[in-house]
């Protein structure tokens, strides 16, 4: 075997091991001179750190795994937990749509297990900043630890505190904020004040009920371009003789609700979201789209996902 430098696994790497036979698989920490136990015979971490990523290895008993690197979206799924998890068919829709880039600095409320805590820090990058609240520090410790476990903890900033006490966020012209709680709408205006005017907030709600709340709270405090989704995602047997849906699916997780942050110095033309009307127009406000000829630019549609 012939590996580059960069190729090789070393002390502390992050392996999913899996078997063909049996579709088993462990996600594994690797340290020199521990075992993996499995139902198909014992894995020396030794025998994993002399192979690489893609490479087979067997247990004591012969029985071949296979060494794979993980996903993010595998890492979440396992990490230890005390709270519910976003799930990664939210993850990637809330990365998108809070415009999490490089460099960025989120504001998280509602820590949890850290599981959307560890993807937002591997988003940002190295130059970027999460800051988490969390009002509980057994469940702030536990995301410090899964965002540790996964090599991206020095990127977030862990703050144990209960904003109902009227001490608010810390940060000003946040690039995203998103609220994992129970009643989101009441920090709503604490919220726009973290988030840089023109940015995304994003919250997470399981209920019809928090919806309604979060949406009179949103257009109270004007956001705008207000979005309610649920995603739904539906799995397929990948037999090729015999391709059809799973019988299971990931249904209800919970409704992702965004908006955009606006300094409006004209409140009239904010649009009434219940009626979809505008309230008014005052004479400096640009032509409506549809009044725009093809030489002043084209006009682009809008679509939905």
């Amino acid at each position: 075997m012939t590996l580059g430098d960069a190729s090789r696994l070393k002390e502390g790497d992050l392996v999913l091991l899996l078997s063909p036979a049996k579709g088993e698989t462990y996600l594994v920490r690797l340290q020199p001179g521990a075992v993996q136990g499995s139902h198909l015979g014992k894995i020396p971490h030794d025998t994993i750190l002399d192979s690489g990523y893609g490479e087979t290895i067997y247990t004591h008993l012969g029985r071949p795994f296979l060494v794979l690197k993980p996903s993010l979206g595998e890492y979440t799924r396992r990490l230890k937990r005390n709270t519910q998890i976003i799930y990664p068919k939210e993850a990637g829709y809330l990365l998108l749509h809070l415009d999490v880039f490089p460099g960025a600095t989120v504001v998280e409320c509602g820590s949890g297990s850290g599981s959307f805590t560890t993807i937002l820090a591997t988003f940002v990058g190295p130059s970027g900043r999460v800051v988490s609240y969390e009002r509980r520090e057994p469940f702030s410790e536990l995301a410090r630890s899964n965002c540790e476990r996964f090599g991206v903890a020095d990127r977030v900033v862990f703050k144990v505190r209960d904003l109902d006490g009227g001490e608010g966020f810390d940060e000003e012209g946040a690039d995203a904020v998103f609220l994992d709680l129970q009643n989101p709408w009441e920090y709503i205006p604490e919220a726009k004040r973290a988030l840089a005017p023109g940015r995304r907030l994003g919250i997470l709600v399981p209920t019809f009920n928090q919806i309604q709340q979060t949406l009179e709270a949103l257009e109270a405090n004007a956001f705008v371009q207000i979005e309610v989704v649920e995603i739904l995602l539906r799995g397929y047997k990948t037999n090729p003789r015999r391709i059809r849906p799973e019988d299971l699916m990931v249904g209800h997780t919970g409704f992702l609700i965004f908006a955009s942050s606006v300094t409006c110095a004209h409140p009239e033309v904010l649009v009434d979201a219940a009626s979809n009307e505008a309230c008014g127009t005052p004479s400096d406000v640009a032509p409506l789209a549809e009044d725009v000829g093809e030489e002043d630019g084209e006009v682009l549609p809008a679509s939905r996902e």
